[in-house]
């Protein structure tokens, strides 16, 4: 994800920014990079981005501290605190537009600004490319017959080595081959840089695996996105004993990006609606309204229950899912997904009736969470996750893995780290969330809707380094 812009902050002087991010010691916060300075502004639109991972399954906390620089001094304490936000990541990502626009605070009793902040996927490391190349009059290298040509391809590191990334196979005897399209990612060519060298060497194949050398070119991912044309056309450079550069030349057939269409910052930007259910292990006081408003609303129905709540069998499964699965058919062009979150505490008790839902459920927009509470045996939860074994029914088998069975008993700290604890659950909790997701819109060919259009900034004063 890449990010940053601000305005609207209510101060004098030079500004900048620090984002922080917290470390696994919760209480500690680890400097995750700072902005440029803008000079005498109180609107400033900072240039400079900051790369990071986005998990879906985890809450990733955000702090952005903001000073008046006084001085070059890399010390904070040198200059003025300004204020600072807190948010998470997903906030970010989740926001109409990708655009969070938070107050300012931290100094009591003072109006600070408003920060706001974009993000953006980078689309480079998830796209692929599609590749052709042919050659002409290369060099003869077999002694009864021509040469047996084949490509290697080489990303840059940032030390300056190569790495190999791609193999072509061998056209036989031919001093102008065409070698077949080849698909490889963006970030396996040239780790989603652009602008970063490719080295393409060309060799001529020898059954014993001592190759012959027969000339090599250099490029740039930008440089062969261009496609077919002039610019696509390369001198194969061979330098000989005698220092004279033989000239041959192999040229780019065909370029075709290809994108990779859903992941989930998108599905947020495409406002996919997510819904959510609870399903309890135990008797509703009103069966007749199950229906609860937000997470204040389970809670509220949990403890209101308590009151006249029965504790005894039967656990099933299948009444639930089917519910909750009426709603998912319903919708199928992707607008929607459905979650639904079981807690229970008991061995199920329509174990067939059940794993048919689920059959029936993995060609729906849907996911099943399953969170088991106590000491009991929940061999049936594992057979339901489907990892191992995918779930099947009257010889039909689950379309999509959808469930995901989670111990509650793993995740308790026995050092009474509660936090981590939680953090730690929510995190498995909702880790094939994702996948599931994806899978659902891939199986269904369902294509996201454009991105909206970034956020333009007014115009800015010019910008100071230091």
């Amino acid at each position: 994800m890449g990010m940053g812009t601000c305005c609207c902050l209510c101060w004098n002087g030079w500004t900048s920014g620090s984002l922080f991010l917290p470390s696994w010691s919760i209480t500690f916060l680890l400097q995750f990079g700072r902005t440029e300075v803008i000079d005498n502004t109180l609107n400033p639109d900072f240039v400079r981005k900051f790369i990071m991972d986005y998990f879906f399954e985890e809450r990733e906390n955000l702090r952005f501290d903001l000073y008046d620089v006084d001085s070059k001094s890399p010390n904070l304490s040198k200059h003025d605190f300004l204020g600072q936000v807190f948010c998470t990541l997903g906030e970010i990502v989740g926001s109409q537009g990708s655009r969070l626009e938070k107050a300012i605070a931290g100094i009591p009793g003072k109006k600070c600004g408003t920060i706001i902040v974009t993000a953006e996927e980078l689309n480079c490391c998830r796209d692929s490319v599609l590749m052709q190349f042919c050659a002409n009059k290369l060099d003869k290298k077999d002694f009864f017959g021509k040469s047996d040509p084949f490509l290697v391809f080489h990303r840059s590191n940032e030390d300056g080595s190569f790495t190999i990334c791609h193999k072509t196979e061998v056209v036989k005897n031919t001093l102008n081959p065409v070698w077949q399209a080849f698909k490889i990612s963006v970030r396996a060519l040239c780790n989603g840089d652009y602008d970063r060298t490719i080295k393409i060497e060309v060799y001529d194949w020898d059954r014993d695996g001592s190759h012959d050398f027969i000339g090599e070119f250099t490029t740039s991912y930008r440089e062969l996105s261009r496609g077919q044309s002039q610019f696509n056309v390369y001198e194969v450079n061979i330098l000989n004993f005698s220092l004279f550069i033989l000239r041959k030349w192999i040229k780019l057939r065909t370029c075709n990006v290809c994108l990779s269409n859903w992941s989930i910052p998108i599905c947020l930007f495409d406002r996919t609606q997510i819904n959510f259910t609870v399903a309890i292990d135990f008797t509703n006081g009103n069966p007749q309204n199950p229906y609860c408003n937000g997470i204040d609303g389970v809670m509220e129905a949990y403890y209101r229950s308590l009151k006249s709540v029965q504790l005894y069998g039967p656990t099933n499964f299948a009444p639930v899912i089917n519910h909750v699965a009426r709603y998912a058919s319903s919708v199928k062009d992707g607008s929607q997904y459905f979650i639904l979150l079981i807690i229970t505490d008991g061995v199920i008790s329509d174990m067939a009736q059940t794993k048919e839902s689920i059959v029936n459920a993995s060609k729906l927009p849907m996911s099943i969470i399953i969170v088991g509470v106590g000491p009991a045996e929940f061999d049936a939860m594992e057979e339901l996750d489907g990892d191992v074994v995918r779930v099947s029914s009257r010889g039909k088998y689950a379309e999509r893995d959808i469930v995901q069975f989670v111990p509650f008993r793993d995740y308790i700290d026995r050092s009474g780290n509660h936090i981590l604890s939680m953090a730690r659950l929510a995190k498995d909790v909702l880790a094939e969330i994702p996948d599931q997701f994806l899978s659902y819109m891939r199986v269904r060919g369902i294509k996201p809707s454009p991105a909206p259009p970034p956020y333009t900034p007014p115009l800015h004063v010019l910008q100071t380094q230091i």
